[in-house]
């Protein structure tokens, strides 16, 4: 229930009550006392409401409404009870200490009106009435002083007074009974408002004390009683009298308050000024004090002097001119900045027992008018003090600090590895740091400082200037840094620091060389190559001669490091660039672009037919194998990409063109150079177009396979199929193989698209093995790169691949082509026997192109040789073809080896091929690459198929 609301039920009902108390004479005294215990629940449930803390003085309140409930004369006892219940409000209100001032205010309150109640109207007549007339008056004393108290004053306070007051006034009227009602009407309404916690809450201003008018008036009730009993000298006196001491006693409490207030400021200015680190600090503690040491709103100005002048008195005698002078008298520069005052209070700020100097340290000034200043000479003379103190104090610290400071410096400049010389006229040297002895190995003070430099570097001090290097005994390089102290009274001279920098400037020159050489060959890296190009460009446009750039990039570098290791690829490597270097000549510059890219540049040349026999000079230097170890020889073959200046004349520019002939020349073959040409330019173009257009169709998915059958060639049925990847171009539609794979193998892509490869063949064959018959299970044969083998875990990639397709191994053949047989693969090797160990098939493609010896076939894991078409073709007109193929299925059988026939497109090549033994044919005699629900149609017809 909203509290509002409560009050108002609460008043309604108060009001009912009365209303019943007046016109029920006979149930007055029940009526009553519902009206008291409705005041009790009232304030019980007003402490629950409003979760009051001091729940014991409103059970007290509680008590006394219920006893104010009570006929007479039981009644009277709620007096007391209610005072005691103001007092436990007072204390709380002061912080919960004694307060004692508030017990006494409210006896001479009490007191004092008691005197005139009883000298007028108890006295004559004493009853019941009475004592509730003096309860009332001990109430009205103690309300008074809470309701004069200072800080916020709660609404419930004043309710509750209220109540009181107006049940004291029916006391007094002889209407006790209904006066009973203000008081639970008030304790109640009291209760339920929201302020009555704050009754309880310490206030945050101090107690007030007791005004001049308030001691006046109740010190003035005894003559005031006497007077009123009849005019006589006695009572005009006493009231005189009484009235002088109050004055007197008003008076001392004032300058007691103002004591407090001066000691207090004092106290202030004092923690301030312990606190304060320099002057200013000090004379803004020593102004807030003056201000806080005269009265509120007193018009003031404060000088701290600090050069006093000279025609002053001395320390010794400054209590004599201490005092109120006036302001003209002051020194110029003091009453210059007090002209608005017409006297002002001067005091010296002295110590007698300064361990140094005299003892006045300063003067303090302070204008305001006069009578603010006499009462101030003390508290003045005591900030006076503390000031001199503080303003010690600094000097002090400021001092030890001075002395600190030069121990510190003195034991740096003792202890620094750098020289310090102080250098005179003719350049003598003066002072000469310990750390010289260690340079010069003597004592250079009183020594020429140009006799300690050598002599080629002694022109540089003929006008000293930082920041030059000089040599010193034994080659030693000195960084010199010269300060002019010359008009400095305590130097008089140039102070020189030298400072040993040999080791920094050799190590400045090797990060140097670091910076635009290559750390493994030393070789000129591509920063300073093209610094080096510019430059040879700039002259050749002054001098009109050629300038060349060849790009050489080292073939299958990447194998040497998969198969020998990184090391191996170093030596080679180093090997290389020692080999380059020899083949130019002493104004060419060879570099190391990174990788196995290598770079030479080619300047103060006629013609540009110097640089191609440049070119050649460098191939013939690579020819020679390079031994690794001393065991393994290799051979390094590079590709030469070569532009020179009537091609472009700026450094980007020759750069890209001799990058875009280095590609020419690594699509025509291994171990040549080529020229750049700007007819080659669009078609190199293009290949970086079809690189970038071929990598987005690897993200996104552009590819789908077809398959080609391989049939039995006794048979006619299909026993398996070769998955053969197409790109689907968005512009240029479906692109074979021969137009994107090389350029895969380049950029890598090739790993990707095998992985795709790999796994759509393989989840097709699990389709076609889950239709077809167990007598019709088909395998898939797929192509892979070596470059797919250098991939590490490509062997466990096949496994998984197998796995999840939930494909047998047998089922699965890999490709890979003839080349692979003669080179140094034995890696690639060693993973194909781990795939057959598996059941995974392996066929040599486009066998006979290679020229690789059939010798090969015996040492390598191999099952199945795929004859390239070419040899098909001819085998029917040339019998030298014929004979080739008949010694490679006759080797193949005898190796146990299995024999796949490529590019059968006529019955004569499979009939006859059929008579030579070779058991399994491939091509267009049978069907072009298709898709692989048609392939499935195929092994599901069979030899029907295969026929049509």
């Amino acid at each position: 229930m909203p509290p509002r609301w409560a009050a108002g039920l609460f008043g309604g009902w108060m009001v009912a009550l009365v209303a019943a108390f007046a016109l029920v004479p006979d149930g007055q005294v029940v009526v009553r006392l519902g009206a008291g215990l409705s005041a009790v629940a009232a304030i019980w449930w007003g402490v629950r409401r409003n979760q009051a803390n001091d729940r014991a003085a409103w059970g007290l309140l509680a008590g006394a409404t219920g006893i104010a409930a009570l006929p007479q004369p039981y009644a009277v006892a709620a007096y007391p009870v209610l005072a005691g219940v103001l007092l436990i409000f007072i204390r709380r209100r002061g912080g919960g200490a004694p307060d004692r001032a508030a017990l006494l205010d409210a006896l001479i309150v009490t007191a004092g009106a008691a005197l005139p109640v009883w000298t007028f109207l108890l006295e004559p007549r004493p009853s019941v009435r009475d004592a509730t007339l003096l309860g009332g008056l001990l109430c009205v004393g103690v309300l008074t002083r809470l309701l004069t108290s200072s800080g916020h004053r709660p609404v419930a306070g004043g309710l509750l007074g209220a109540g009181i007051v107006a049940m004291i006034a029916a006391g007094v009227g002889d209407l006790a009974g209904p006066g009973a009602f203000a008081l639970f009407a008030g304790a109640g309404l009291a209760a339920l408002h929201p302020s009555m916690t704050q009754l309880s809450v310490r206030s945050a201003d101090p107690p007030s004390e007791g005004g001049h008018w308030r001691v006046a008036v109740l010190g003035l009730v005894i003559p005031g009683v006497l007077l009123a009993a009849g005019p006589s000298v006695l009572g005009l006196l006493s009231a005189f009298i009484l009235l002088l001491v109050l004055l007197r006693m008003a008076g001392a409490m004032a300058n007691h308050r103002q004591a407090l207030a001066r000691e207090r400021g004092l106290r202030q200015a004092s923690a301030a000024l312990v606190s304060a680190a320099d002057v200013d600090a000090v004379g803004d503690a020593v102004r807030t004090a003056v201000g806080q040491l005269l009265p509120a709103d007193t018009p003031h100005g404060v000088v701290l002097a600090m050069a006093v002048p000279d025609d002053l008195p001395l320390a010794k005698a400054a209590d004599r001119w201490a005092g109120i002078v006036p302001t003209r008298d002051l020194d110029w520069a003091v009453a210059v900045r007090l002209t608005h005052f017409s006297t002002t209070l001067r005091h010296p700020m002295v110590l007698t027992d300064r361990p140094a100097g005299e003892p006045l340290v300063g003067v303090l000034h302070v204008a305001a008018p006069e009578p603010a200043l006499r009462g101030l000479q003390r508290a003045i003379e005591v900030l006076a003090g503390q000031a001199a103190l503080a303003l010690e104090r600094i000097q002090l610290s400021d001092e030890v600090i001075r002395r600190n400071s030069e121990t510190y410096f003195r034991t740096l400049v003792q202890n620094t590895a750098d020289v310090i010389l102080i250098v005179g006229d003719g350049l003598l040297i003066r002072y000469a740091s310990p750390s010289a002895l260690r340079i010069f190995g003597f004592d250079p003070a009183g020594s020429v400082l140009p006799d300690l430099i050598h002599p080629d570097d002694r022109g540089l001090l003929e006008a000293p200037h930082d920041d030059v290097d000089l040599r010193g005994p034994g080659d030693v390089l000195l960084e010199m840094h010269v300060s002019d102290l010359r008009d400095e009274p305590t130097v008089a001279g140039l102070v020189i620091t030298l400072r040993d920098v040999t080791r920094q400037r050799r190590l400045e020159q090797e990060l140097t060389h670091q910076a635009f050489h290559d750390a493994m060959t030393g070789l000129a890296n591509r920063v300073l190559f093209h610094d080096r190009l510019e430059h040879a460009l700039a002259r050749g446009a002054r001098d009109g001669s050629v300038v060349g750039v060849l790009f050489i990039d080292l073939d299958d570098f990447k194998i040497v490091n998969d198969t020998l290791g990184h090391a191996a690829g170093d030596t080679l490597l180093i090997a290389v660039a020692d080999r380059i270097a020899g083949a130019l000549r002493a104004d060419d510059t060879a570099a190391r672009l990174g990788g196995d890219e290598f770079a030479a540049l080619i300047e103060n040349v006629n013609d540009p037919g110097a640089v191609e026999e440049t070119a050649n000079r460098i191939l013939a230097a690579l020819a020679p194998p390079v031994v690794i170890d001393g065991q393994t020889s290799l051979h390094a073959v590079a590709s030469i990409g070569i532009t020179t200046t009537p091609e472009a004349d700026t450094a980007d520019e020759l750069l890209r063109q001799a990058d875009l002939a280095l590609y020419v020349a690594k699509g025509a073959g291994k171990n040549q150079w080529r020229r750049y040409q700007a007819h080659l330019h669009g078609a190199m173009v293009e290949r970086l177009e079809l690189r970038s257009a071929l990598d987005h169709a690897v993200n996104e998915g552009h590819f789908l396979l077809a398959y080609q059958p391989i049939v039995e060639l006794g048979s006619q049925q299909p026993v398996g199929f070769e998955a053969l990847v197409r790109w689907f171009h968005p512009t240029k539609g479906v692109v074979s193989p021969a137009e994107f794979i090389e350029v895969a193998e380049e950029s890598g892509l090739i790993v990707p698209i095998g992985r795709w490869v790999l796994q759509q063949a393989l989840h097709t064959v699990a389709q076609w093995r889950r239709v077809l018959p167990l007598d019709r299970q088909p395998y898939v044969s797929v192509n892979v790169s070596v470059r797919q083998f250098r991939e590490a875990g490509f062997v466990d990639e096949i496994v998984q691949a197998l796995a999840y397709a939930g494909v047998p191994p047998a089922a699965l053949m890999i490709e890979l082509t003839e080349t692979l047989l003669a080179g140094e693969h034995e890696t690639v090797w060693r993973d194909l026997a781990a795939l057959r160990e598996h059941g995974v098939r392996v066929a040599i493609d486009d066998f006979g192109t290679g020229y690789s010896s059939l010798g090969y076939l015996r040492r390598r894991p191999i099952d199945v040789v795929k004859i390239d078409k070419s040899f098909i073709d001819d085998m029917v007109e040339s019998p030298q073809q014929l004979a080739l193929v008949t010694g490679i299925v006759s080797l193949a059988q005898s190796l146990g080896l299995t024999v796949i026939a490529e590019g059968i497109e006529s019955p004569v090549h499979r009939d006859l091929l059929a008579r030579l033994g070779c058991p399994y044919g491939q091509g267009y005699l049978w069907s072009s690459p298709v898709d692989g629900t048609e392939a499935l149609a195929q092994m599901a017809n069979g030899e029907q198929s295969m026929a049509a």
